[in-house]
């Protein structure tokens, strides 16, 4: 009974598809927390994913579930997720049929409160101190007497004011203000896009580009001063080419901005008043200045003049000056009329010992003359010796030569029976293999040459047959007229 009740129990409960089941799962979750707002602590997140959209966790002590942003809400939010923070997320919890999971669609993320905004805080100056944004040694002096002070702060409200104010009162000099949103959404890159504005102006474009740059913005609380607390605001403010001074807050608030200036003023006005100097105290001091230096003239002419009185006394006149030199001028004008006779005696009779040693020169000229003479015959006699002497040797030679070259003509081959055939080209044959039938050729006997044609080939007689076929007939071409002056070859001669 018992098996057969519980078989009639189970046949009468619904059915269900996966899918039916799993979209009413979907359906009753999402209508039951519609809008929820979830406490915990951000873990597993590891940035944006390529598509744009953060996944992570929040977790707490005993449970985790698993989180998203969509890429259009992540770049609205005005606290980023970081890993190990603790924030309350509002949105929505929905689930996911293909994996049989929940998760929360994240809409705004919050820090939990003032503890967690200071320990992120914390955390974020210790790693960007790390980097070196804070380093002294990187700050800029700001410059004493500026032409344009560039201000990024809120259009409205008493901050502007107060600088303006300030600067006119001070020193007049061309502000140039950028108006930027200095509170929620998407006020630190705001900032940090103005900052690096200011940097991109040129001198010569149509905005001023300033000395100096000073971000203000009035008191609040830390959530109202978290845009300056912003990782790009930073950056913007240590990278910035232009000296920056930093004025957010009252005296007691401190942001991150504050650390990557080059100069902290505790108030907007204290920043107006370090950006310019005082005319007045300027134009004061100048005039006391000026005073002074007329005075130190004034002082040190005199001293200068009563110097040069005394010098001019201890000085003596002119005629006590002049006398010792005129005496020795007169002196010198009697000496130079006895030196310029005495001179002119030496000179003369220098002049009467050249003219009489030039006297028999013609003579020795003469004689010199004719010994090179002598000299160039005997040198000419011997050159015609030695030129007659080399001739000689070189026909000797030459003639050797001539007879070497003799004994090895080939003439003298063709004397003793020899002949040298030719082709048409007049290049010798050494080979019959090289001509074919009716081909004319040149033989060169001794006396002369004569012209022939080929026959047909035949094999050559073997050794034991000899071959009994008489030769064709020839008709001998006339033979080279035989100049009359060419003589019979003379016999090979002897080559030592």
């Amino acid at each position: 009974m018992s098996n057969l009740f519980d078989t009639e129990s189970a046949g009468n409960l619904t059915e269900f598809t996966v899918s039916e089941l799993s979209g009413s799962i979907k359906r009753t979750v999402e209508d039951r927390f519609d809008r929820i707002r979830l406490r915990g602590e951000i873990s597993g997140f590891r940035g944006q994913h390529s598509s744009g959209h953060a996944y992570f966790s929040l977790k707490d002590e005993r449970a985790r579930i698993d989180a998203v942003i969509w890429r259009g809400v992540f770049s609205g939010l005005k606290i980023k997720p970081e890993e190990g923070m603790e924030v309350i997320a509002t949105g929505k919890v929905t689930t996911f049929p293909g994996a049989s999971k929940y998760q929360i669609v994240v809409e705004s993320l919050e820090p939990a409160g003032a503890g967690a905004l200071m320990a992120l805080l914390e955390e974020r100056r210790k790693k960007l101190a790390a980097e070196g944004l804070f380093d002294a040694e990187a700050k800029k002096p700001i410059p004493f007497m500026p032409r344009v002070v560039g201000v990024v702060t809120s259009p409205t409200g008493a901050v502007i004011r107060d600088i303006l104010h300030r600067i006119t009162d001070r020193f007049p000099v061309h502000v140039v203000v950028w108006p930027v949103k200095v509170q929620g959404e998407g006020s630190g890159d705001a900032v940090a896009a103005a900052i690096r504005g200011f940097n991109a102006c040129a001198p010569d474009g149509p905005v001023k580009r300033p000395d100096v740059l000073i971000v203000a913005r009035g008191g609040g609380s830390l959530e109202d001063l978290w845009g300056f607390n912003d990782e790009a605001v930073v950056r913007a403010a240590y990278e910035s080419e232009l000296p920056l001074i930093s004025a957010v807050g009252h005296e007691t608030d401190w942001t991150l901005i504050d650390h990557a200036a080059d100069y902290r003023a505790p108030t907007p006005t204290g920043a107006a008043e370090r950006a310019v100097p005082v005319k007045a105290e300027l134009v004061a001091d100048q005039a006391r200045t000026s005073a002074r230096l007329a005075s130190a003239m004034t002082r040190l002419m005199d001293f200068r003049r009563q110097t040069l009185t005394g010098l001019a006394r201890g000085l003596p006149s002119l005629d006590q000056l002049l006398a010792l030199p005129r005496r020795r001028f007169d002196e010198a004008g009697l000496r130079l009329g006895r030196a310029l006779e005495l001179n002119t005696i030496n000179k003369r009779r220098t002049f009467e010992r050249s003219v009489s040693g030039l006297s028999g020169m013609p003579q020795r000229l003469s004689m010199m003359v004719a010994r090179d003479r002598e000299q160039i015959q005997v040198l000419t006699a011997r050159a015609d010796t030695a030129i007659a002497a080399n001739m000689k040797t070189h026909r000797a030679a030459l003639a050797s030569q001539h007879r070497v070259l003799n004994s090895l003509s080939y003439k003298n081959v063709l004397a003793r029976g020899f002949a040298v055939i030719r082709d048409g080209e007049n290049r010798p044959v050494s080979r019959a293999e090289g001509l074919g039938p009716a081909t004319g050729i040149e033989i060169e006997f001794a006396d002369g040459r004569i012209s022939a044609v080929t026959g047909d080939s035949a094999p050559g007689p073997s050794p034991a047959e000899p071959n009994t076929e008489k030769p064709k007939a020839v008709k001998p071409k006339p033979a080279r007229k035989k100049p009359a002056s060419k003589a019979k070859p003379p016999e090979q001669g002897s080559l030592f």
